[in-house]
Order: C-alpha cells, then sequence, then structure tokens
C-alpha cells in the first residue's frame, strides 16, 4: 500500500488504537478516568502482574499520548493526557460513525 494514501491522522488513530489493544490498558484507561490521577505503585496493587508488565503497558499508553507521568520519588504519578484523550476519543467517535 502506498504512504500516500495513508494520512497523518489514520496513523496517529492507528497508534490510539494500538496503545488501547490490551486489557491491562483498558483497565488503567477506565480507572484513570475515574479519579485524577494514580500512583504506579498502587496499579502494581490492583493488577496481578509483574511490574515489569505494567511498566511497559504504561509506557505504551504514554508514548501514544494517553497519559502522562511525573516523576514523584519513589514513585510515578499517572494521569490521563486530557489532549491526547479527546483527540483519541473525538477520531473514533468521527470513525464510528462512518
Amino acid at each position: 500500500m502506498s504512504n500516500e494514501v495513508i494520512t497523518d491522522k489514520q496513523k496517529k488513530m492507528a497508534r490510539y488504537a494500538k496503545a488501547l489493544a490490551h486489557p491491562v490498558r483498558l483497565y488503567v484507561m477506565e480507572l484513570l478516568s475515574k479519579q485524577s490521577c494514580c500512583y504506579s505503585g498502587d496499579l502494581t496493587d490492583d493488577l496481578p502482574i509483574a511490574k515489569s508488565t505494567l511498566s511497559a503497558h504504561l509506557k505504551e499508553l504514554k508514548n501514544a499520548g494517553l497519559i502522562q507521568g511525573e516523576i514523584e520519588a519513589p514513585k510515578i504519578k499517572y494521569c490521563i493526557n486530557k489532549k491526547g484523550w479527546e483527540e483519541a476519543k473525538s477520531m473514533f467517535k468521527e470513525f464510528w460513525s462512518l
């Protein structure tokens, strides 16, 4: 497929979709949508996965622009990146209404 037919918007939407394509990441997004922020240690207590696995999931969400992290040693506080999340929701809403 030629890169000329793939738009930047489609690439960005695919990045959001990839970041959301795992149940752990969906859980994190649902949890963060219900509270202002969460510490990575608290998430480790909630989820039956290794810290390194959780870290990889958080990194995927962060790299997609859906969450943001702030270091508060020795923990990291995660919150929804409101700009990225609103953009993703808008893109998906528009896509599903086609």
